[in-house]
């Protein structure tokens, strides 16, 4: 079904990346692990990159094994064997537990399937030029609009009334934006973190200028054009430069 997969990933400071991009011939995974707040105690003895890395590493393997179900099961039984890894070892109940967006499509049976868990949106470029945006966007209807406090983010982490990511609670896959896209009509399907999704929240890009420009130079160059303009203009709010990860999985053209 896919007759290209390319993807990149780039730290967006000194500090390990903690942004992860897996990919197959039929499937992608893109995770944003999110950065502890200064003075936060996460109970947990293992950095978010260890969490991303265990994360991607257990649905790269369902995934490539070509495990029936749906995405979202497979992420929660992917989380429920993180979860297990680190049980006896760190305190899972913390509510400040590491975490991680999820992003994941996959090609079979005509269909693209996809899953959005946290603000790493999935993009289909149709053959006419449209774009369409799977998104999910409860990290940014939060009671009180931001700065958020660190407080209400603990509260509502993984909560009804919320927002859900991948952490320490395996359930929480079942709250992921889930769908499929017949495959036939669809040029290509890129996959993003919110380090990308600056070019829109922030810098006056659409997601068809996002697509056209995955599509024509590669992954990345939309990193390096993210770059350019936190350089040029600056980030509206919280790191100068975030990690920022794309994924673009070009289709198969119909056969005549």
């Amino acid at each position: 079904m896919f007759a290209e997969v390319a993807h990149a990933s780039r730290a967006g400071s000194e500090r390990p990346n903690e942004d992860l991009v897996i990919a197959g011939p039929s499937w992608a995974v893109v995770l944003d692990g999110a950065t502890a707040a200064p003075g936060v105690d996460s109970g947990c003895a293992h950095e978010v990159a260890w969490l991303v890395g265990r994360l991607g590493g257990a649905l790269a393997a369902r995934l490539a094994a070509g495990h029936a179900g749906t995405l979202a099961g497979l992420l929660e039984q992917a989380i429920e064997e993180v979860c297990a890894a680190h049980r006896g070892t760190c305190d899972l109940r913390n509510p400040d537990s590491p975490s991680s967006t999820v992003a994941m499509v996959r090609g079979a049976r005509g269909r693209v399937e996809y899953l959005v868990l946290g603000d790493s949106p999935v993009a289909f470029l149709r053959a006419d030029g449209r774009v369409e945006v799977a998104c999910d966007e409860r990290l940014e209807r939060l009671p009180g609009g931001r700065p958020y406090s660190v407080e209400l983010v603990r509260r509502l982490r993984n909560a009804p009334g919320g927002f859900w990511v991948a952490g320490a609670l395996p359930a929480a896959a079942r709250q992921a934006v889930c769908g499929s896209v017949a495959a036939r009509g669809v040029r290509g399907v890129g996959v993003f973190t919110d380090g990308v999704g600056r070019l829109v929240d922030w810098y006056g890009w659409s997601w068809g200028d996002v697509l056209a420009a995955v599509e024509s130079e590669g992954p990345g160059a939309v990193l390096g054009a993210v770059r350019e303009l936190e350089i040029a203009r600056g980030p509206v709010r919280g790191k100068r430069h975030d990690d920022a990860s794309a994924a673009w999985l070009r289709l198969e053209p119909p056969a005549p």
